[in-house]
């Protein structure tokens, strides 16, 4: 076998994306046994390449390898054809830092972002051979612990999870674990160890509670808990300043594509806007802002090490980041030189400016996703969405005028008081954006609708609303459908069965456990992907448990009753999410708090902030914001960018519009003031003035409306290009690494040697290279090839040796060599390729061939006219000649070194022409053993790849001398 010593090495080639289970990526961290005295497996119930782009993960991740002592390795939910492979040969789920079975672990941490990843929880436990239930298990297993916004209504998940970490974990966890090593060290007992847990705060420990049944409501809530010391109540865990926490900048690099490919770093934690469906909204407050400097080096880092060509800066709203111009200004001085783009997440239609847009794009276009969420005024002022028509227009604009083609619309149905003419007003905005676009692509411009069911959350001002019954939202759908193709708008739109189960799993009780462990025994897994949400299975468990009022948990609720999630504090008071309840059965807006009264952005210069005196707004949540250290910290921020003066005379507070707020009963407080009570004239006076500003901005845009430099593809002046040849092979890790994945993993990993490659043009440049051909995936190599250009002039040996120091494992760079004029391209060079098959005696035996036979049979093959064999090419059946593709076959003495070592095996070489002709060496092996032979591609080495000599009667290699080797 090839030397890739994995317990899933003999079959991952079976699997699709077998990087996802191995681990090997370039930053991941391997901690000496002898070091470690706890370990915890940071758990992601979704695919390898969800998960690679989660920031908590990569934040904890970071956090606890820092620690003495502490490892923290990751393991992400199998794909259904993994989990088949483990379940059929009983092997356990593994972790991928050092292939060790979770039950190893001390301590295993689930993040729970979704309703719809719970089944994948019980996969995971079942595949480790760890009891679903807390009930079940015994001082001999792993402690199971969860965090994450859905743990913040963790009830349905109870009977499954230890200890839930309820907030913030940068603190919180590292405490977890010594506590917990220490209670284990001192013998305790499994309940022992939690109360003492318990005890710390922000921990919350279902074993430890009783619960009662309501009568009104029919839920199942907590009741007192059962052992003295532990707190009635568990409390949010907050960490007032996240900059002591800095954001990693060398996370592992996904082997296999993630969802999100790119450098993401967490600018922000929290967010002013509190839109009244939005539950991150609410339970991440206060607003904490990563230092911008911070920010800035953690980009520049991260991209050195990690070697990435895009950079995202993400929060729940990135528009309300307090310096986000200035910022977004600063990070592409150092973005642009290295050909790195960037990207916004969370955008809302306003903040970003026309100086801001031109920035985003001067690398190049990347698309960009805006969420007015309604698609009437009315209807975002019910969910407290601060932005107008004139926004979204104006926005629609600045976009469309640069270049951009393209915009997505996120909107939601299904919201409070929802009427027919809402519903309407989503494809009447997107076809208003979509005119706005042709007056500047001569038509061609693209606007997607994207909608999804609104889910009332717990801890939000929409807790107690009724979600819309199925058969409701899907008329809803087909209505919006119809009016998308009227008006020839791209439509998207999420399930409505997936959204009722995310709203019983969401504001369910406890019972919801029998649910979720009925669902997974029937087969329900990754819930969340349409092709493989089993409806029917879920129906059937919800029918045979008629006794849960599943009704209630999706009706309205009263807004006096106990709900089963109050014996959490998040430090959000209900009486706050009641009062803005009740405000958006008015159609009443609450204005954002911790901004001056009456704006909507904040100032992009210290000269207009400092001489802002309005006060800030704030509403008493419960949540405790100290003003003073907000605005002084806003100052600092703005002063650290040298944003200091105005581009020009308009005040952005002024300028902007926050609707039809009506302040009236607000509460606002004064840094240096007593609370006072703002009236009607002060929060709407600059309203007044925004909108005539925002309408004079949509009927004659500040910047040019068809400016044609700025619909042009971005420029760069490269300079010289240099081409060079590189040489490497791939074995083990990077042998399962698909050819699409290496074609993006190689630039990371030039960039990561500081080597800058030149860019094609466009839209959207990529660094020029040219690949030999693709290997099957599984198959490994000694020699491939690809031709890169550079703008820099490099010394060869120089080249070999830093490529081969920041290279994941499992590739050796071999050679480089610098090309000429002369030198022709890599695809017209490249003839032929040479090929060792290993045939394992075992396999000999079974089709009845002896190893003394393979000679004669090599000859008589090749004696053959023609070789016709069936086969599949892209997908179909064809049948093909073999024979004009074999230049030669013969056996060997004996294998390469490392290369199925351990198994009884004779061993055939093959050069195979690869111009005009597509025959496979398994296929050839298959045909000189009978025909039948089932060769997998771990039999298989790629040893050569050749061109003709000058004269053409030789074979040569692909790299000319003097060669330099690494």
């Amino acid at each position: 076998m090839p030397n890739f010593t994995h317990p899933y090495a003999s079959f991952l080639h079976h699997v699709e994306k077998p990087a996802r289970y191995v681990g090997g990526e370039y930053n991941q961290i391997v901690k000496d046994d002898a070091d470690v005295k706890v370990r915890l497996a940071l758990a992601f119930p979704d695919v390898y390449d969800i998960g690679m782009s989660h920031l908590g993960t990569k934040i904890l991740y970071s956090l606890i390898n820092k620690h003495d002592g502490m490892q923290a390795e990751r393991v992400f939910c199998p794909w259904v054809d993994m989990e088949k492979e483990l379940r059929e040969r009983k092997l356990p789920l593994l972790s991928l830092e050092t292939a060790r079975p979770l039950t190893d672990f001390d301590v295993i941490g689930f993040s729970l972002q979704y309703e719809l990843t719970y089944t994948n929880i019980l996969t995971m436990l079942d595949l480790s051979g760890i009891p679903f239930r807390w009930a079940d298990r015994d001082e001999s297993h792993p402690l199971i612990i969860a965090g994450g916004p859905t743990a913040t209504q963790p009830e349905p998940m109870a009977p499954f999870i230890d200890v839930f970490l309820i907030g913030d974990a940068e603190e919180k966890l590292p405490e977890l674990l010594e506590v917990y090593r220490a209670q284990k060290d001192a013998g305790a007992t499994r309940t022992e160890a939690l109360v003492a847990l318990a005890k710390l705060g922000g921990l919350y420990c279902p074993a430890l509670y009783g619960s009662r049944k309501d009568d009104r409501t029919g839920f199942v809530l907590v009741d007192k808990p059962l052992h003295e010391g532990v707190p009635e109540k568990t409390k949010r865990v907050i960490l007032e300043d996240i900059n002591r926490f800095p954001f990693p900048d060398d996370s592992p690099v996904a082997a296999a594509e993630a969802i999100f490919d790119r450098m993401s770093v967490e600018i922000a934690r929290g967010c002013t806007e509190g839109c009244r469906f939005c539950q991150a909204g609410m339970i991440y407050r206060p607003v904490r802002e990563r230092d911008p400097e911070d920010i800035v080096n953690t980009l520049v880092s991260a991209i050195e090490k990690g070697g990435y060509d895009e950079a995202s800066m993400t929060t729940l709203s990135t528009a309300d980041y307090s310096c986000i111009s200035p910022l977004i200004k600063r990070v592409m001085e150092k973005l642009r030189p290295e050909k790195v783009s960037l990207s916004v997440a969370s955008l809302r239609a306003y903040g970003l400016d026309e100086d801001t847009l031109d920035e985003i794009k001067s690398v190049r276009a990347n698309g960009l996703t805006f969420a007015p969420e309604a698609g009437t005024q009315r209807m975002r002022d019910v969910i407290n969405k601060n932005i107008s028509n004139e926004d979204l227009d104006t926005t629609a604009h600045r976009v469309f005028s640069r270049g951009w083609r393209r915009m997505k619309l996120y909107f939601m149905i299904g919201l409070p008081t929802e009427t027919e003419e809402d519903v309407a007003g989503i494809m009447e905005t997107g076809r208003r954006m979509k005119n706005i676009g042709r007056n500047y692509h001569k038509g061609n411009a693209g606007v997607t609708v994207s909608v999804s069911s609104h889910v009332p959350k717990p801890h939000t001002p929409f807790q107690w609303v009724a979600m819309d019954a199925v058969d409701i939202i899907e008329k809803k759908q087909d209505y919006l459908k119809d009016l998308s193709r009227r008006y020839r708008l791209e439509f998207r739109r999420h399930d409505p069965r997936t959204s009722y189960l995310e709203c019983i799993l969401g504001r369910g009780d406890r019972r919801m456990a029998d649910l979720i462990e009925g669902a997974w025994h029937r087969g329900a897994r990754f819930d969340s992907w349409d092709e493989h949400l089993k409806w029917e299975e879920w129906v059937s468990v919800l029918e045979e448990n008629k006794d849960i009022p599943y009704e209630a948990f999706t009706g309205t609720i009263p807004v006096d009753a106990d709900l089963p999630w109050d014996h959490l504090d998040i430090q959000v008071e209900k009486k706050f999410l009641l009062r803005d309840y009740r405000r958006s059965l008015k159609d009443k807006l609450s204005p954002p708090c911790g901004k001056p009264v009456g704006a909507q952005v904040h100032h992009t210069n210290l000269e207009e902030h400092e001489a802002d005196e309005r006060i800030l707004v704030c509403y008493h949540c419960g949540v405790t914001c100290d003003m003073t250290d907000m605005r002084d910290e806003r100052g600092e921020f703005l002063t650290k960018l040298k944003a200091l003066k105005p581009k020009g005379s308009l005040d952005d507070a002024e300028a902007a519009d926050v609707g039809e707020a009506d302040a009236g009963d607000l509460e606002v407080v004064s840094e240096s003031s007593p609370l006072v009570e703002v009236t009607t004239e002060m929060a709407t006076a600059p309203t007044e003035l925004a909108k005539s500003i925002a309408k004079d901005e949509v009927s004659q845009p500040q910047s040019n409306p068809y400016d044609k430099n700025k619909n042009q593809p971005p420029k760069f002046d490269q300079g010289q290009k240099y081409r060079y040849r590189l040489r490497f092979s791939k074995h083990g890790i990077s042998a399962l690494t698909g050819h699409l994945d290496f074609v993006r993993t190689l630039p990371r990993v030039m960039r990561r040697a500081g080597f800058k490659a030149y860019y094609s043009e466009g839209f959207h440049p990529k660094p020029i290279m040219e690949f030999s051909p693709p290997l099957p995936l599984g198959v490994h190599s000694q020699e491939e090839y690809v031709d890169v250009s550079l703008t820099q002039d490099l010394d060869p040996e120089m080249m070999a040796t830093e490529l081969q120091s920041v290279a994941p494992n499992g590739l050796d760079f071999t050679g480089v060599m610098k090309l000429g004029e002369q030198d022709r391209k890599l695809s017209r060079a490249l003839e032929a390729a040479e090929y060792v098959i290993c045939l394992p005696h075992s396999l000999l035996q079974d089709v009845g061939v002896s190893a003394d036979e393979l000679e004669a049979l090599s000859r008589k093959l090749l004696s053959r006219g023609n070789i016709l064999r069936d086969v599949i090419r892209k997908r179909k059946p064809k049948t093909v000649d073999l024979r004009p593709a074999i230049d030669a076959l013969w056996v060997l003495d004996e294998g390469p070194a490392n290369f199925w070592e351990d198994t009884p095996a004779s061993f055939l070489g093959v050069r195979l022409l690869i111009k005009e002709h597509h025959a496979r060496p398994e296929e050839v092996a298959a045909e000189l053993l009978g025909g039948t032979a089932d060769l997998e591609p771990i039999h298989l080495l790629r040893t050569a790849l050749l061109r003709r000599s000058e004269d053409g009667t030789a074979w040569a290699s692909m790299i000319s001398e003097p060669l330099v080797t690494a």
